[in-house]
């Protein structure tokens, strides 16, 4: 049989789906052109001393029956049997619009197997399997199913992400040696520490330059990635969800299903998140119309819900230009402050004595779109729901969990719990004009136990969210979802299947937002990325910001605002206004171009910017992240245009104003300059001399062709 071979947006994936073994990949990276003969036979690796007589496949669904000493695609058992599979292939489908379906069976452990893989125009490869209990009894328990992607031996560094709360998402790399890295999460949710995206590369790649290829976990509870390298030399990327004990378990006819595992690869970390944007975007739920610039409630006022205040606050961001209104926490029964009140999802009716009807008119009498936060799967033990229903949280063998911002978790996996917030969430929504949710999740699921009997239920609970989720948007299609879970802790393919963006951070200081922003940016375009402008002096760090940069900052996403603009000047409130126009101006092109990063010497100067679909524009940001190494900076390259296209470049108002300690304007900063698209790439421009924490703006657009000027 023929090698599978697929070719999309540059990348080839070619696969043995020779039966009856497992299918493998003979390459997954750089297009190969349309000819892949005598890749099978080139691949296969001589027999050394002290080795399986065999050839030892590395099949996407690794197997120790067949020989592999690495980590197993998938663990279980049946009371002690059946602890190691071996499938036989018996029916691989034609092969539709890259997609392919591969079904085995192992009837010695009564076990059946469905691989399902595809391929996106983008580039990127999925893959998912379902394994079927075919036995009457006992029960098969499975404790982990991981699927893997092979990479080179060319792949010479991993690249990873860890993380905190209000520092989410920040970068490390290691030599990708002999052994295995494995990053697990038992949170209960993706985690603010979590690997959104395991990667392995070429020694030093970069964001423009070197191979990378990467996997991500599609999925919202526990999960785990690992980058493995036997002493064969056989590499690879896997991943899937992390099962606590005994948490599946399948009686007869009972199927488990893994989420997606997505891999992406890319000449450079911003071709291998263009892929996944790409994705993204021609998903028929993404969103389409232009994103509305938001003005939250939450560092305005907090707890202090005030009819009077709100509306103040509400015309204040009419007149800057906001285009959605959120109240974030404080406007249900007993929720003065974080200590009670999360369950009773009702309007308080001692700060609300007209319900929210009164605030809700008035914020869509000024052309806002209303939006309401909720914490549904969260409860206080003060609520009236905890002294109600205790049964309903999570915990096991009879003891509670340790409390975390005074809260417990409430088990979805009891349906009286599910159908009361399916219930209490549609009334809401059916009784006000809400156009978003913001979906918090504050705390980690710990000692995560389904009463009465005490068995774990994180796999339970996440598939119960997504079906709250899907169950409303169905009911409210016009409805967006927004997932925040202490700022960025729920940030995955799995949950951004029903919501429509994350919130990145809780931490609205906008130079540690510039690192959010940016390594978030490698799975999601900025679309999807909540950006806000938080109030001078933020209130996470202490840090005192420029408005300039704090605008600028948030201009690369989807652009908020989360600050009592009834305190701000009026010379802050007409600045504002002006970032928000740029804003509106621009955001067709944010929110459909490519994401672009530079890779500067001096780490003190980030570049990035995104550039037009079509190439004939782009918008550029020059950020001093730190005093220079050197000054005045040199130059910089703006990449991703047309090389053969010449270009004006120019500041772009209001981000025109370097601040810094140099007497004399750059000329071209003064008089814009025309250059090549490669020229803009490959020798760059002289950088504008920049106090630390500030950050400039240049717009290219393209002037003429290339040859013209030359």
């Amino acid at each position: 049989m023929n090698p599978l071979h697929w070719r999309a947006g540059g990348v080839s994936l070619v696969l043995d789906c020779t039966p009856p073994r497992l299918p493998r990949v003979l390459h997954w990276g750089a297009d190969l052109g349309p000819s892949v003969a005598g890749l099978l036979d080139t691949a296969r690796p001589q027999q050394v001393s002290n080795s399986i007589d065999d050839e030892v496949p590395l099949s996407l669904l690794p197997e120790h029956a067949a020989g592999w000493v690495g980590t197993p695609g998938l663990t279980g058992h049946r009371d002690g049997a059946g602890f190691s599979t071996s499938f036989t292939v018996y029916e691989v489908t034609e092969p539709v619009a890259h997609q392919l379906r591969i079904a085995a069976r192992d009837a010695a452990a009564g076990l059946s197997l469905l691989l399902e893989l595809e391929m996106t125009a983008s580039g990127l490869v999925r893959q998912r399997a379902t394994v079927t209990n075919e036995h009457a009894s006992p029960a098969y328990t499975i404790g982990g199913l991981l699927l893997t992607l092979p990479v080179p031996t060319e792949a010479a560094e991993v690249l990873d992400f860890t993380g905190r709360h209000l520092r989410e998402r920040i970068p490390q790399r290691q030599p990708f040696t002999v052994g295995t890295r494995l990053r697990e999460n038992r949170r209960g949710r993706t985690g603010a520490d979590a690997s959104i995206v395991l990667a392995a590369g070429t020694t030093g790649f970069g964001f423009r330059d070197g191979e990378v290829w990467g996997v991500h976990v599609a999925w919202s509870g526990n999960h785990r990635a690992l980058a493995e390298r036997t002493s064969t030399g056989e590499s690879l990327l896997g991943g899937g969800e992390l099962l606590l004990a005994g948490e599946v378990r399948l009686a007869a006819g009972q199927s488990y299903r893994s989420p997606w595992l997505y891999g992406s690869y890319g000449r450079g970390l911003d071709e291998l998140s263009a892929r996944f944007h790409s994705y993204l975007r021609a998903r028929p739920q993404h969103p389409r119309t232009p994103r509305p610039v938001i003005v939250n409630t939450w560092e305005a006022v907090y707890f202090d819900h005030d009819l009077g205040k709100l509306t103040a606050l509400a015309d204040a961001a009419a007149q800057v230009g906001a285009e959605r209104f959120v109240l974030d926490d404080g406007w249900f029964r007993h929720r003065r402050d974080d200590h009670a009140g999360l369950g009773d999802w009702y309007v308080d009716e001692t700060v609300w004595p007209k319900g929210l009807h009164p605030l809700v008119d008035h914020v869509r009498g000024l052309g806002l779109q209303f939006g309401l936060w909720v914490e549904p799967e969260m409860v206080n033990p003060d609520s009236d729901l905890a002294r109600a229903h205790p049964e309903w949280i999570l915990s096991t063998g009879g003891r509670m969990p340790p409390l975390a911002r005074f809260q417990q978790v409430l088990d979805l996996g009891h349906g009286g719990a599910y159908a009361y917030l399916l219930d209490r969430l549609d009334a809401l929504l059916t009784e006000y004009d809400i156009a978003y949710l913001k979906w918090d999740h504050n705390r980690d699921l710990i000692d995560a136990g389904h009463s009465p009997g005490g068995e774990a239920g994180v796999h339970v609970q996440t598939l119960r969210l997504y079906q709250l989720m899907d169950e409303l948007k169905a009911r409210h299609p016009g409805v967006e979802i927004e997932s925040c879970s202490s700022g960025g802790s729920r940030v995955d393919l799995g949950v951004l299947e029903r919501a429509d963006r994350i919130w990145s951070s809780d931490c609205n200081d906008a130079l540690e937002r510039q690192a959010i922003q940016r390594w978030t940016g490698t799975l999601l375009p900025p679309e999807m990325i909540g950006a806000h402008v938080g109030p001078a002096v933020s209130h996470t760090t202490g840090r005192v910001h420029t408005l300039d940069f704090r605008a600028g900052t948030a201009l690369f996403g989807h652009f908020g605002i989360e600050w009592n603009l009834t305190e701000a000047s009026g010379a802050d409130r007409a600045r504002l206004a002006e970032w928000v126009r740029l804003y509106k101006e621009l955001r067709g092109l944010l929110h459909s171009g490519t994401v672009v990063r530079s890779d500067h010497p001096d780490e003190s100067l980030w570049v990035h910017g995104v550039v037009a679909a079509d190439r004939s524009e782009a918008v550029y940001a020059l950020v001093a992240m730190s005093t220079g190494v050197w000054s005045p900076p040199g130059r910089v390259r703006l990449p991703g245009l047309d090389p053969e296209a010449a270009y004006r470049i120019a500041p772009l108002p209001p981000g025109d104003r370097p601040e810094g300690p140099a007497r004399n304007p750059l000329s071209w900063w003064r008089d814009g300059a025309v250059l090549s698209g490669r020229s803009l790439a490959v020798a760059g421009v002289q950088a504008p001399v920049l106090f630390p924490e500030r950050l400039v703006l240049i717009r290219a657009r393209v002037h003429s062709v290339a040859n013209s000027i030359i």
